[in-house]
């Protein structure tokens, strides 16, 4: 989260007595979800209390954590939880917040290289293609169940896609076959 805001530095949050957040770049009020929102994006900002001007924006990033986690969006196990716990007044307490710093940053980085390995591994196959078409399906039919949607035509087409899909699925079957043939011999 090191992307800054349109100007210099972090966006200033001000966290007021009454609990509101007031976003001082957009002159507005606004949630927790809107910081649950800049986070994902990416937004660096900095919380702090309005009368004291302490930083509390790990207060808040913790609040957001909670409110996620007691919507069902439950990322972080029991066990997890537990051994966090057990490590406050420990002698290694002072070396996990880094640790954690660079497990997280080490599963970001994986997670991009999974990407687009995936990405890649599909990018030149009949997958990719069936994929495209599915996504297309998907949000034709996602359309037409919005209100004053018009229906989309493409019903034909989509059956002639699903005609070349089979097709193309039994040829890279048939290609994989013979690969598979010739390993074993």
């Amino acid at each position: 989260m090191k992307k800054a805001a349109s100007g210099n530095g972090p966006v200033i949050i001000k966290k007021y007595a009454n609990r509101r957040l007031y976003n001082t770049e957009t002159s507005s009020y606004i949630t927790l979800d809107h910081l649950a929102a800049m986070t994902r994006e990416g937004r660096d900002f900095k919380v702090v209390d309005a009368k004291t001007d302490e930083d509390i924006t790990h207060n808040v990033l913790t609040q957001i954590i909670m409110e996620e986690e007691a919507r069902g969006q439950t990322m972080l196990p029991v066990s997890f939880l537990r051994q966090l716990i057990a490590l406050y007044g420990d002698s290694m307490q002072a070396m996990v917040p880094g640790y954690l710093e660079a497990s997280m940053e080490s599963f970001r980085r994986n997670q991009e290289q999974f990407k687009s390995a995936v990405e890649g591994a599909f990018a030149n196959s009949p997958f990719a293609e069936i994929a495209k078409r599915n996504m297309a399906m998907f949000e034709a039919a996602a359309q037409a169940f919005k209100p004053g949607a018009t229906p989309a035509a493409p019903a034909a087409a989509a059956e002639e896609g699903a005609e070349d899909d089979v097709a193309a699925l039994k040829a890279e079957l048939q290609r994989l076959q013979d690969k598979i043939e010739k390993l074993g011999k």
